[in-house]
C-alpha cells in the first residue's frame, strides 16, 4: 500500500528490515542500544562495528534516537529510536511514542537521508497495542513530512507479520491520503 505527501511516498511492506535497500533502516532499540527483536536482527546483519558505535552513544534516552553506520547492511544509517513500554510508561506512551518517530525522522533529516525504512516501534517486547501504535506512528510521520522540510522522497513501514500489515494498513486508510 503507497500514499503520496507532497513529494514523499510513504508505504507498508511485509518484510525483513535489514533486507531493505534504503539510505537508513530505523532500529527498535532499548535505552542500552542492544537487545533482541528487530534490535538483535539489525545487529546480527550488520555486524559487530554497528555495536561498536552503539557503545561510543552512552544509550538512548526513551522517545530518542541516534545513528550509527549500518556496517554490512545495505543501507548507510541505522537509526536507533526507542520506544516506551506501554505497561511501564502508562498516560505518557503516546507521547514518548510520537517522540520516537520524530526524533527518527529528525535524525535522518540531520542526516541527509532520502529513503528510510521503519519497523512498528513498541509493539513487540514493549507491549504498545497495534490498533494503537499504528495510528500514532502514522499521523506522526504524516505530520512531520507535511510540516517539515526535508529531503524524504520514501517512507517505508517494514512490518514483521500480516497482523501487523494489516493494522497500520487500516490506519493508514483512514488517513485519506492520495495513493501514490
Amino acid at each position: 500500500m503507497k500514499r503520496q505527501i507532497g513529494t514523499t511516498i510513504l508505504e507498508m511492506v511485509k518484510g525483513d528490515i535489514t533486507q531493505q535497500n534504503v539510505d537508513a533502516v530505523v532500529n527498535a532499540a532499548n535505552s542500552g542500544l542492544a537487545g533482541g527483536g528487530v534490535d538483535g536482527a539489525i545487529h546480527r546483519v550488520g555486524g559487530p562495528s554497528i555495536m561498536a558505535e552503539c557503545r561510543h552513544l552512552g544509550g538512548c534516552p526513551t522517545g530518542q534516537a541516534k545513528a550509527t553506520g549500518a556496517g554490512n547492511l545495505s543501507a548507510r544509517w541505522v537509526i536507533h529510536a526507542v520506544g516506551p513500554v506501554y505497561d511501564m510508561h502508562g498516560p505518557r506512551a503516546p507521547e514518548l511514542l510520537v517522540s520516537a518517530y520524530r526524533s527518527s525522522l529528525e535524525v535522518a533529516v540531520e542526516k541527509g537521508v532520502e529513503s528510510i525504512a521503519f519497523p512498528s516501534l513498541s509493539t513487540g517486547a514493549y507491549r504498545y497495542p497495534l490498533t494503537e501504535a499504528a495510528p500514532i506512528a502514522l499521523g506522526t510521520i504524516v505530520e512531520f513530512l507535511r510540516s517539515q522540510s526535508h529531503n524524504l522522497q520514501l517512507v517505508r513501514f517494514v512490518l514483521f507479520d500480516e497482523k501487523t500489515l494489516n493494522a497500520y494498513e487500516s490506519a493508514l486508510r483512514r488517513l485519506n491520503l492520495p495513493e501514490a
